[in-house]
């Protein structure tokens, strides 16, 4: 009894659920605000002058490519530190980016603490959820999963509630707000990390590993049977696909529905918290459905999803069209990041040395992706004379790639299987 109780609390020096609390944290402040708070605030530093339309959504991107050089060097940190010292390190670097973009010294100024935002978010990203995860039972990693990544949903519903309410003092006190914001998650998340010594017992025999509930145990070898270097490169490619997917929405949203469509900015906002509340939710409901179905269907679901979600905006602007594409945009953002890791997890589960490394490479390819997607998108608005449409239209013709990709996968994973 005391065996199994062990096995249930996993160990005496982590609370699960707390820790939970502290990646939610993590991701709220590195990329919950970090990153979406600046999409609200994207039409109000034009309005100010702070920076012209295209310089500004410039500045946008280098967030994004400062998550991929995160995404890079986060392992190299936890290498180097423990993972949990490199966590409180790079939430307080979110959290002083916030203050140091209170004033627009210069051009150069800004992008670089963006850039400084997004390592910041980058490293949590690949750091936050496996540090967790290592000690979750197989059958709950999803929604545990889900509930980490809320923490963004729950930024970008912040963004679009404090930022506007900030606004109407001014633009430096909306960062100062932000950053006091990003420091009292800091403190929140202090303690909710596991302890050095485990991390280090995780990382080699974490009692989790050897607690599979038997109702998973035929699921996981029919997925083991997948675990080959096409289907993980195949996954790969539709993460970064999908970044692709989300870019307009992530960085334009507001911007469409406040100068685009004339709107205003409050308009604009009420939107971004109705993307927020999807992304709040869409987490926790991908994984509790991942965990009833398995991550591959669930994950093949989401997509189309997307597909029709993000299409939306360029052939239908009414009231209806634009709050279901918020919403289910909103819930694709941090929804499709527990069925990933949890897909890396099914295919790699007989190899839980490899399933770190594979969850960095997939952040990596994510990060390229976005990153790159984030500056082509911006290139092309500030070249085209601000047309909307058509960023939609390549965003919904990335997660048509992304889902042909799965099912090209899927498809050639069966021819080669025998029939038992």
């Amino acid at each position: 009894m005391r065996h199994a109780a062990a096995g249930t609390t996993m160990t005496p020096a982590f609370n699960v659920w707390w820790g939970a609390l502290a990646g939610a944290c993590s991701s709220l402040v590195g990329i919950g605000l970090a990153r979406f708070a600046y999409t609200p605030l994207l039409p109000a530093i034009i309005a100010a002058h702070w920076f012209p339309a295209s310089t500004a959504a410039y500045l946008a991107a280098a967030n994004l490519g400062g998550y991929l050089a995160g995404a890079l060097s986060g392992g190299w940190f936890a290498r180097r530190a423990d993972s949990t010292l490199v966590l409180r390190a790079m939430m307080l670097l979110a959290s002083v980016s916030f203050f140091a973009c209170s004033v627009p010294v210069s051009f150069s100024w800004f992008f670089a603490w963006r850039f400084v935002s997004g390592l910041s978010g980058g490293a949590l990203m690949v750091l936050a959820a496996p540090t967790i995860l290592s000690h979750v039972s197989s059958s709950r990693r999803g929604f545990v999963g889900g509930a980490i990544f809320s923490g963004i949903g729950l930024g970008i519903a912040a963004s679009g509630t404090i930022v506007p309410a900030l606004l109407r003092e001014s633009l430096t006190e909306t960062w100062i707000g932000l950053g006091v914001c990003g420091l009292l998650l800091t403190l929140v998340a202090w303690n909710g990390w596991p302890k050095p010594h485990a991390n280090r017992s995780a990382s080699t025999t974490s009692p989790v590993s050897a607690q599979r509930p038997k109702h998973t145990a035929s699921r996981r070898r029919s997925h083991a049977r997948a675990a080959t270097p096409l289907t993980l490169r195949a996954l790969y490619i539709e993460y970064a696909l999908n970044a692709a997917g989300l870019v307009p929405h992530m960085i334009f949203l507001v911007d469409f529905v406040t100068r685009g469509l004339g709107k205003g900015l409050d308009a604009g906002a009420q939107y971004w918290v109705m993307f927020g509340l999807g992304a709040i939710l869409g987490p926790l409901i991908t994984g509790h459905i991942a965990d009833r179905i398995g991550f591959g269907p669930a994950l093949r679901g989401v997509l189309v999803l997307q597909i029709v979600s993000v299409a939306l905006p360029a052939f239908a602007q009414g009231p209806v069209a634009l709050i279901v594409s918020s919403v289910l945009v909103g819930a694709a953002v941090p929804g499709i990041v527990p069925l990933v890791l949890g897909r890396l997890h099914e295919l790699l589960a007989h190899h839980p040395a490899e399933q770190k490394r594979a969850w960095s490479t997939a952040t990596t390819y994510f990060a390229t992706m976005q990153a790159a997607a984030a500056y082509g998108l911006s290139y092309l608005f500030g070249h085209d004379g601000g047309n909307y449409r058509i960023l939609f239209v390549i965003g919904t013709a990335a997660l048509v790639l992304a889902l042909a990709t799965d099912l090209c996968a899927l498809l050639f994973v069966r021819s080669q299987t025998p029939v038992e």
